[in-house]
Parts: C-alpha cells; sequence; structure tokens
C-alpha cells in the first residue's frame, strides 16, 4: 500500500516506509522536519527508475550491485559492490532542480540520500578509491566510517577528507558483532557556532546474518532537553531507519556474531556545512580510555580500493 502519511514513531520497521518504487521513503515531510531525505531504490536485472530532484542535492550509493545514472548530458557509471559487507562503492552526486535515470543491467539496491539545499553543484562521480575510511574509537568501541560524504574538518568538525555538496552530510559505519558504535552517546540538536551543529540525522540499519539467522542490533535515542523529545529503545534489524531529529543518540549495538551497518544522513539550517557533536556529560570520559586500548583486530571490514577500477 501506498501512503505518504506521517510516521507514528522514530523507530521505522522494514516495510512501513515504502511508497511507490521506493523501499524506503523518508521525505523531510514524513519526518516532519526541513532538511534531510533518504529513500532506498530496488531495482530487477534490466530495471530502470527516472529521479526528479527538486529543491533537493542527492547522492546515489550503491548499496548491493551496480548501476548506470545519465545526468546533466553526462553518463556515470557505476561499479558498486556486492553488499555493504563486502566494499567501499562508488558514488554518483546529483545536483538540485535536475532530472537523472539511474538503471540497472544486472539489479541492486540503491541508497538516494538527500538534503534540501539552495546552491545548485555540479553532478559528479566519486571514486571509491578516494573515500576515506576511517578507524573510530578502540576496544569494544571500535567500529570504521566510510567517510564518502563527510564534510570536511572545520573546527573539531568530522575528520576524513570531504566530499563538497551544499547541505548534504553522508557517511556508513560499520560495527563488528559485539561492538558498540556512536558511543559516547552525543548530540547535535543546537546551533552553537564552533561547538554544536544543527543536524537532523537518518540511520538506515542492514544487520549481517550468521548460521542462517536474521541479524539483529540495538539502537538508543534519549531526550536531551531541545526539540521534540526524542526518545527511542528500538530493536533493529535489516531495512530498519531511526529518525533523530534530536537528542543524545547512540550506542548502536551489535549483537555477536551479527556485523552492524548502518548509513548516516544529516543536513540542517546552518550556513556552514559542518558536523560539530557535544557528547553526553555521564559518558564522555570512554574517550579517554581508546587510547589505552587496541583497536579490534577485525577491522578494517575492508579499504578503499587503490585505484578506480574503470
Amino acid at each position: 500500500m501506498t501512503t505518504t502519511d506521517p510516521f507514528p514513531g522514530f523507530h521505522v520497521r522494514a516495510g512501513k516506509a515504502a511508497d511507490g518504487p521506493y523501499a524506503v521513503d523518508i521525505t523531510p515531510e514524513r519526518a516532519g522536519w526541513g532538511y534531510s531525505s533518504l529513500r532506498v531504490l530496488d531495482l530487477p536485472p534490466g530495471g530502470s527508475h527516472s529521479l526528479v530532484t527538486g529543491d533537493s542535492e542527492w547522492i546515489v550509493l550503491p548499496l548491493s550491485g551496480g548501476c548506470t545514472v545519465i545526468a546533466e548530458g553526462e553518463t556515470f557509471e557505476l561499479h558498486g559492490r556486492e553488499s555493504v559487507f563486502s566494499g567501499v562503492s562508488d558514488f554518483v552526486y546529483l545536483p538540485r532542480d535536475s532530472h537523472a535515470q539511474i538503471a540497472s543491467g544486472a539489479g541492486g539496491r540503491f541508497a538516494l540520500t538527500g538534503a534540501r539545499c539552495e546552491r545548485r553543484l555540479p553532478a559528479r562521480y566519486g571514486p571509491a578509491s578516494a573515500v576515506p575510511v576511517e578507524l573510530r574509537g578502540s576496544g569494544n568501541c571500535s567500529r570504521q566510517v566510510n567517510n564518502f560524504a563527510a564534510a570536511a574538518p572545520a573546527g573539531g568538525g568530522k575528520s576524513g577528507g570531504g566530499f563538497e555538496c551544499d547541505k548534504l552530510i553522508a557517511v556508513e559505519v560499520l560495527t563488528p558483532g559485539g561492538n558498540w558504535s556512536s558511543y559516547p552517546p552525543h548530540k547535535h540538536d543546537q546551533c552553537r557556532p564552533g561547538e554544536e551543529s544543527e543536524l537532523e540525522e537518518i540511520y538506515y540499519f542492514e544487520i549481517a546474518e550468521a548460521h542462517g539467522n536474521e541479524g539483529v542490533g540495538y539502537q538508543r535515542v534519549s531526550p536531551s532537553g531541545h526539540g521534540r523529545g526524542t526518545d527511542v529503545l528500538a530493536e533493529v534489524r535489516s531495512g530498519d531507519t531511526v529518525l533523530i531529529p534530536d537528542g543524545w543518540h547512540g550506542p548502536s549495538i551489535a549483537a555477536p556474531g551479527h556485523d552492524m551497518y548502518y548509513l548516516n544522513v544529516m543536513a540542517g539550517p546552518e550556513e556552514e556545512r559542518a558536523w560539530l557533536i557535544c557528547d553526553h556529560p555521564d559518558h564522555a570520559w570512554i574517550r579517554a580510555t581508546w587510547p589505552d586500548q587496541p583497536v579490534d583486530p577485525r577491522l578494517p571490514l575492508y579499504r578503499a580500493p587503490a585505484g578506480d577500477p574503470r
């Protein structure tokens, strides 16, 4: 059933955000906020889809499989990947007020990360070889971050280079089974120049199966005293999303034996595109313990390729 009604809560289970051709369709209207969007498109072999970008900039990111994207008079061939657990993917940036055609000969699953924006930047290709792969944390807080569309570091912002967008920030996080990520809990729901950014955020999850069993993880969001008082304690599975308009978010917990992937999509009203966070004061001390522990030897799950294959 197709619906464009707002979601009743912040944890949206797989299938509940489907709309038309999209397995997931999170728009600002459905989320009840102003900027961030996420769509997940499943294409069968030989399938195609037309995307009108409207007032938002978008990145086409293969989750599984590859595709061809035609936009702005150019054709971009995306090699993609077998799955989110197998390698870094290349991607394509699409400007606002544009039209794109996405087609896949072998079929696949593709994330469309979006943000309402003002500037119209050029369409362009992002090679997998240029994606900074960061190992963050240590011990059982170790995780891998693929900073494919991170904001450039500024005043303590996210590390790992930067890909130019007007508003959109998007990264992938991989957490080995049994580990905690998005920890210590942190927030970005106030504009405090040089200290904290105001950003809406979407988490989209895929959890690895093990021994023929479906994967599971857990996500916590607690009220910060700002905004909508977001409060979530959710068991998450592949295809689930969690919406975070405000609040302390974390931990994201991967069950033992089941590696966890999540795609973070962020955007907000501030003029500067930056990822500045504030740690929860009760848990911030954990960062000071990281230098005394080794990074989980299971990481990285993979590295960016040395060069683009084409």
